[in-house]
């Protein structure tokens, strides 16, 4: 690069003093020199593109110094020549044609630089693949993207809950801490470790604790920041994170987001996508050249197993896999105690109803809610947090915030009869899930909301629980059309979730007695072609057309069922309309006062009760 640096400035020096040749006679002012050829007293000049240069008949003083010729600069005037030829001055015109090669020089000069410059970085780009060096090299190294904690302080203790995964992991730890003793008995710990599970579960949180138990060092990275704008550099990367965690073993390398670079392979259509295989080629390599010397483990962490390369889940590489679930009711409940330990607590919070009213929620949407529940509190300057402050956080993130403005009163009571409908058809169905709250308060895309609450977690759902839910979900439908005479466009949200619901139990849970116990891969329609996209299962058009056939029939039985509970509760539908109407929030203390006991009532349904469900019904 100082080769090319020196050639500049001897390009740059020559053409300086080209064009500052010839001016060593002294500057005079044009107005001067047009005295002069007035008097007579010049006597030849050379025109230079804008410059005049002379030599004079006689001496003449020039600031106390006499001078025979002169230079000057000259602005477009007409009348300079017609004067030198009226005065007898000889004249002579040059034409610069001595500067060519100056000026094919600067012209080419851009270009020689740019194109130096480029193989300059080309041939650096290509020693760094080869020996990771030069100055290329040094950069991407500055630029690493992955972390290194030397011991991490998180431990087991500290996670709450994943009580299996924790066992799974344990074994890890030992190997780490005492590897002979698996040796002895010529057993194998998995090297590759994967975590599965929805986002927010706790994955990375319980890779630290792995490396805190062993008190080993920890490296971490993101899959998707192996892959770089250059070809090759993610492959680099990885070579330079396994080749930095064999100098520290016994550790950890923990990836995340394993599908953005662990994605099947033969998919791309070049440019990101040969990248991204290149670094996958990579991962498989470096992990497959473990020996049994080599004290390094790899976490890895997906909530997209499907779609991750089938070399990857071979023994020998991520051999074993750990599923991070969301957190059952008791799980919830630690979590929810580590992340409120700093805060001051209110006597009417009581962490174990706020757990069992939060299903399906992660240990970061946990820690979400503690967090909103301390800002509330911040917000009315208060001493503690509240159970109201759990409420609204939870509404916060349910259902989002309150909106602005207010309904009118025609609609304020349509919502009002239309949440009623949820409620009184859960209330008098006794598989149903119990009623928690019913608001007519608009929140987020939501203009009210029935919720209920399950009393306990649940994993499975039978036949009878989803006939249910399908009639819960259509209550408030039936309550517009018997209250009002008419609907309107607030059931959409249940109308949606009712159908897609319906569709299910016939096409997937086998729940129809037309179709029989078979699973059709049918999928909704593509957002964008407005058409079904055709099925690796080859789902015929007539099969599909059965399975719509079926769950209208469902969702026909299923409104048939509200209408006939909402005729036989019709002062109950009355009453709750009227409190909502002057109270708008109900909670599960006023709506037993309001609707009574739950009883059965199985001759007014013509199918079976409602279902679990963690979702709120909302108009």
């Amino acid at each position: 690069m100082w080769s090319w640096l020196v050639v500049i400035a001897l390009f740059g020096a020559f053409w300086f003093f080209q064009q500052s040749a010839g001016t060593s006679t002294p500057a005079v002012d044009y107005s001067t020199v047009l005295q002069w050829i007035r008097a007579g007293k010049v006597k030849d000049v050379v025109l230079k593109n804008d410059a005049l240069s002379g030599t004079l008949a006689q001496p003449q003083k020039i600031d106390d110094a006499s001078v025979t010729s002169f230079h000057t600069a000259v602005p477009k005037d007409d009348r300079l020549v017609a004067l030198l030829d009226d005065k007898g001055v000889k004249i002579r015109v040059d034409n610069d044609e001595s500067s060519w090669p100056v000026r094919l020089v600067m012209m080419a000069l851009p270009w020689v630089v740019i194109v130096g410059v480029w193989l300059w970085l080309q041939r650096r780009a290509q020693q760094m693949m080869v020996a990771g060096g030069g100055p290329l090299g040094g950069f991407l190294r500055r630029g690493r993207k992955f972390e290194r904690a030397t011991s991490s302080k998180v431990r087991f203790d500290d996670v709450a809950g994943l009580a299996s995964a924790k066992r799974d992991l344990s074994e890890i730890v030992e190997f780490l801490k005492a590897p002979g003793r698996f040796d002895g008995l010529g057993a194998k710990v998995p090297r590759g470790v994967l975590l599965v599970g929805p986002p927010g579960t706790g994955k990375t949180l319980i890779a630290r604790a792995v490396a805190g138990e062993a008190d080993v060092p920890f490296y971490s990275i993101t899959a998707s920041e192996f892959v770089e704008m250059f070809v090759g550099v993610g492959a680099a990367r990885v070579r330079e994170l396994f080749a930095e965690a064999k100098k520290t073993a016994p550790s950890i390398v923990f990836i995340d987001e394993l599908d953005s670079v662990g994605r099947a392979r033969g998919t791309g259509l070049g440019g990101g996508h040969d990248e991204r295989e290149q670094t996958l080629n990579q991962l498989l390599s470096e992990m497959d050249g473990f020996d049994r010397g080599d004290l390094v483990v790899v976490i890895a962490a997906t909530n997209r197993p499907d779609v991750l390369d089938a070399a990857l889940l071979r023994p020998g590489r991520f051999d074993r896999r750990v599923v991070i679930d969301l957190p059952e009711a008791t799980a919830r409940r630690a979590i929810l105690a580590v992340h409120t330990k700093d805060k001051p607590l209110a006597g009417d919070v009581d962490l174990g109803q706020i757990a069992a009213t939060t299903p399906g929620f992660s240990g970061a949407d946990l820690a979400n809610l503690a967090n909103e529940a301390a800002l509330g509190a911040t917000r009315r300057h208060a001493d503690a947090l509240a159970r109201a402050d759990f409420s609204a956080a939870y509404d916060k993130l349910v259902l989002g915030d309150p909106r602005e403005g207010k309904l009118r009163p025609v609609e304020k009571k349509r919502v009002a009869v239309h949440e009623s409908g949820h409620a009184v058809v859960a209330w008098a169905t006794p598989e149903a899930e119990p009623l928690s709250r019913v608001s007519i308060l608009p929140r987020g895309m939501a203009l009210g909301a029935t919720q209920q609450v399950p009393p306990e977690d649940r994993h499975l759902h039978t036949r009878t629980e989803l006939d249910a839910r399908l009639v819960v979900l259509l209550g408030g439908y039936a309550a517009e059309s018997a209250v009002l005479g008419e609907i309107s466009t607030g059931a959409e949200n249940d109308l949606g979730e009712a159908t897609r619901l319906a569709s299910k139990m016939v096409a997937h849970y086998g729940m129809s007695e037309a179709l029989g116990p078979v699973h059709y891969d049918v999928q909704e329609q593509h957002a964008f072609l407005g058409q079904r996209i055709a099925t690796e299962s080859g789902t015929s058009d007539a099969t599909v057309h059965a399975i719509e056939t079926e769950a209208r029939h469902l969702l026909g039985r299923a409104l048939a069922a509200a209408s006939a509970v909402l005729t036989a509760h019709r002062a109950n539908l009355d009453g709750l309309t009227a409190a909502l109407l002057e109270r708008e929030t109900l909670e599960r203390d006023s709506l037993e006062a309001l609707l009574g006991p739950r009883t059965a009532r199985p001759d007014v349904l013509p199918i079976q009760a409602p279902v679990p469900s963690t979702k709120t019904a909302q108009s």
